[in-house]
């Protein structure tokens, strides 16, 4: 089961994909648009990775306010959710996004990578860190269920 995991900006989608068993996420690329209006190709080139890498869903980052509201952003992100679902038939599920790009950034420096060069990577690693904290929400439910079930049966 392979998932993609997307940071969707105003001139980028950050792309990252899950191993196999649904562990871990890497970044791929970083999918670029000379403008906001140019979606079609965008969708186009998401499509195609999720059909390289047999996805079964998507992990679109939700870029939440700091105080939990909703802004144009958050509103840009869920019409590109709805045009990704009705393009590819897959389901996208939506994950806050909040301070991603700042853990990506802080990564990339203690990773050593100049600030010039970070610009290239910042989109894809946002990508695969909002995807690994959905894979490991799933992990930690799949844990709790488990130990619920192991405490019914005592």
């Amino acid at each position: 089961m392979r998932i993609l995991g997307l940071d969707f900006g105003s001139k980028t989608v950050g792309v990252a994909v899950s191993d196999p068993l649904g562990i871990t996420a890497q970044p791929v690329e970083i999918v670029r648009r000379k403008s906001e209006s140019k979606l079609r190709q965008t969708l186009a080139r998401i499509e195609e990775l999720a059909k390289e890498y047999r996805a079964e869903s998507f992990v679109l980052g939700l870029p939440k306010n700091m105080n939990n509201t909703m802004g144009e952003r958050a509103e840009k992100s869920l019409a590109f959710k709805e045009m990704l679902e009705k393009r590819t038939g897959l389901p996208v599920v939506m994950w806050d996004e909040r301070l991603t790009t700042v853990a990506a950034n802080r990564a990339m420096m203690e990773g050593g990578v100049r600030r010039e060069n970070r610009g290239e990577f910042v989109d894809s690693m946002a990508a695969a860190l909002i995807l690994q904290g959905y894979l490991d929400s799933l992990k930690n439910s799949a844990n709790n269920s488990d130990t619920a079930q192991a405490e019914d049966e005592e």
